[in-house]
């Protein structure tokens, strides 16, 4: 039976002001909060433990930008471009990700709580020893993604594209794969154990295992 868990959303008020990304700088910390940015690029950006709260970003694009240790909470990105962005050691909470482009984006080292991707492409993204608990990954791609060595607790991956992903070193026990597509896996069988799939996948595995499945 699938767990149930529901996310907590993005706590954002209503009126929020209209900012710029730059407006981050004008602190002597780097903070950004009770704000809308929108058509804004902050491409090649870096900014070390910046603090993020109550921020809606939407159509900005932080191509190859640099924000190692954020903290985030309550902040929404709606078709928004992060390819090759990096959020490595940071705190992400209650964020939605709604049909942005992350391609390659660094999740390395974060902790993810309370966090959707919906109808994002994920390609190559990477969640190297991250910790996510209660996250849905939701119609998003993550063809070759890296999931290696991660800690998951109420996971839930809904009709994704997980062709080519790396579970190496990552228990799946709880997690739901029932209705994401791939061909190809990288994860050990062992680290199955507990994992949600449909009966097509269960055969899938049985195979790798050796067995011989008689109609």
């Amino acid at each position: 039976m699938s767990q149930k868990f529901k996310i907590e959303p993005p706590k954002i008020p209503a009126g929020l002001e209209p900012a710029n990304f730059q407006d981050i700088y004008y602190d002597e910390d780097p903070y950004l909060g009770t704000c809308m940015i929108v058509n804004n690029r902050a491409d090649n950006e870096e900014v070390y433990h910046a603090v993020l709260s109550q921020v809606i970003f939407k159509n900005v694009t932080f191509l190859n930008a640099s924000f190692k240790r954020v903290d985030m909470t309550d902040v929404v990105f709606e078709y928004c471009d992060l390819s090759n962005a990096s959020f490595s050691e940071g705190n992400i909470h209650r964020v939605t990700f709604k049909e942005c482009k992350l391609m390659g984006l660094d999740f390395s080292e974060a902790n993810l709580g309370n966090v959707s991707f919906e109808n994002c492409i994920a390609n190559l993204s990477d969640f190297v020893e991250a910790r996510l608990k209660q996250v849905i990954f939701d119609q998003t791609s993550l063809q070759s993604a890296n999931f290696s060595d991660c800690k998951l607790s109420k996971v839930k991956l809904h009709q994704c594209d997980i062709n080519d992903i790396d579970f190496t070193q990552t228990q799946l026990k709880g997690v739901d794969i029932s209705t994401c597509t791939f061909e190809r896996i990288n994860v050990a069988l062992a680290n199955l154990d507990g994992c949600e799939v449909s009966p097509e996948q269960a055969i899938g595995f049985a195979m790798l295992l050796g067995l011989k499945i008689k109609e």
